[in-house]
């Protein structure tokens, strides 16, 4: 198989893999050295997600011994496969990144002979970047769960961010969908990883000269629809993460179906709305001091479609609104549905002058579409008189859904299913045995 037809299989496979962030890294270029990574990411352009849009993305191998339910590299589906070569993979990023077409390396791979096999040539592949070809460019390399803990470490030692897949929000739903997978061999990884990283911190306080470990920090990705888990297990998960194992990111994929597998929910569309309330609800956790049981709880285990998680919090809580504008302090403002991060700092920045009214907010951008409804300016309300939880979420809904949809990197089904037979999540969703050994993360 040439170059370029391992090329389209292996870039096409790494799609489904959305953890391709690459902020927060900086590696100055030097005499002798080629490339260089900046502070906000390595290129100097960004989609709206904030993720870098110039990574080389590939799979070193799509050739897999596992057998995961909802994975299109399974071993018993019948695809093309492929492998690149260490010298393949270290040429093609040199030679992308000399004519401009890449900045920096996404590299990740199928479980080919095992665990220790496979870490073993992604880490020769990346210390051949850096050490040979003095490839000073960002490389976000994925952990192999159960790899050795030293291969980790090297790993740690030359790439920019490491990841590994938490793949699915429960033990549970791991061990119906993915049986040969462990729950330990994906958490101790991750421990590892911080430990390192927070270890390494603290030497180079002492030795500023001291080589970084994972200097952009661990990511994580977990698939949304594939299992029964509700949102609530989802999100109690992700902050566990980020408390426990200092998560840059947590990542959530929409299970899209590419498997006909009887344990798989048989959908039409991979569920992109829910993906995009859980990544609000993220985004929550991470910048308004939200908690996970402020948004969610046992009573509502799932998000709303038609509303932003903010929106619902707020409602549900009448007794902190209506907020004025003028006296409310900054963390409770960040509540307020509508008004992000620095429309906050501008409104605390402004009335340190001034009263504020409502041109005021207008002439600083701040959009009042929701947050008319929960602040006030000098005790009155914007168009609106004493709203109500039921008219508020009434003048929220979405009237009409909106005929356009998000675009995809997936191919449309040729046959569209008109309508689909929605059933309990029992039948979807056996119940497995459960796993009692305590471990590093009970709320997995």
């Amino acid at each position: 198989m040439n170059l370029m037809d391992k090329l389209t299989i292996l870039a096409d496979a790494a799609k489904y893999d959305v953890s391709c962030s690459s902020s927060g890294s900086t590696r100055q270029g030097a005499k002798g050295t080629l490339g260089s990574a900046a502070k906000a990411g390595i290129c100097h352009s960004f989609s709206a997600d904030g993720r870098c849009i110039s990574l080389l993305k590939i799979l070193m191998t799509n050739n897999c011994i596992y057998d995961c339910a909802y994975c299109l590299n399974r071993r018993s589906n019948d695809k093309p496969r492929a492998m690149f070569t260490v010298e393949e993979i270290v040429n093609l990023t040199m030679d992308f990144y000399r004519r401009n077409y890449i900045e920096g390396l996404f590299l990740s791979s199928a479980i080919v002979v095992s665990p220790n096999y496979t870490m073993e040539l992604l880490v020769k592949i990346t210390e051949t970047l850096r050490y040979q070809k003095q490839f000073h460019g960002y490389i976000h390399l994925k952990g192999i769960p159960g790899a050795d803990p030293q291969l980790i470490q090297r790993a740690g030692q030359v790439a920019d961010r490491l990841s590994i897949n938490m793949e699915l929000p429960s033990e549970k739903s791991l061990t119906f969908l993915a049986p040969e997978k462990q729950k330990q061999h994906i958490l101790l990884p991750m421990q590892q990883i911080h430990q390192e990283i927070v270890q390494h911190r603290e030497t180079r306080a002492l030795a500023r000269k001291t080589p970084a470990f994972v200097p952009a920090g661990q990511t994580t990705q977990m698939i949304v629809g594939a299992s029964a888990d509700n949102d609530l297990q989802i999100l109690r998960l992700s902050a566990a993460l980020y408390q426990k194992f200092s998560m840059k990111r947590v990542y959530f994929s929409a299970y899209v179906p590419v498997n006909q597998d009887s344990r798989l929910p048989q959908i039409a569309q991979p569920p992109m709305l829910r993906e995009n309330r859980l990544y609000q609800a993220d985004w929550l956790m991470r910048f308004y001091g939200f908690q996970a049981q402020e948004l969610l709880d046992e009573s509502n285990p799932n998000f709303d479609p038609d509303y932003d998680p903010k929106v619902i919090w707020a409602v549900r809580h009448p007794e902190q609104f209506p907020m004025e504008i003028n006296t409310a302090p900054y963390k409770q403002l960040l509540r307020v549905p509508g008004l992000g991060v620095r429309c906050v700092q501008r409104i605390v920045s402004a009335r340190k002058t001034a009263r504020l009214d409502f041109d005021d907010l207008l002439r600083m951008h701040v959009s009042l579409k929701r947050a008319q409804y929960f602040i006030t300016c000098k005790g009155k309300y914007y168009r609106v008189k004493d709203p109500q939880p039921d008219l508020i979420l009434r003048a929220l809904k979405p009237k009409v859904r909106s005929p356009y949809q998000q675009l995809s990197f997936f191919e449309e089904p040729a046959v569209q299913t008109p309508q689909v037979e929605v059933l309990p999540d029992q039948e979807f969703f056996p119940k497995a045995s459960a796993n009692t050994t305590t471990d590093l993360l009970p709320v997995f």
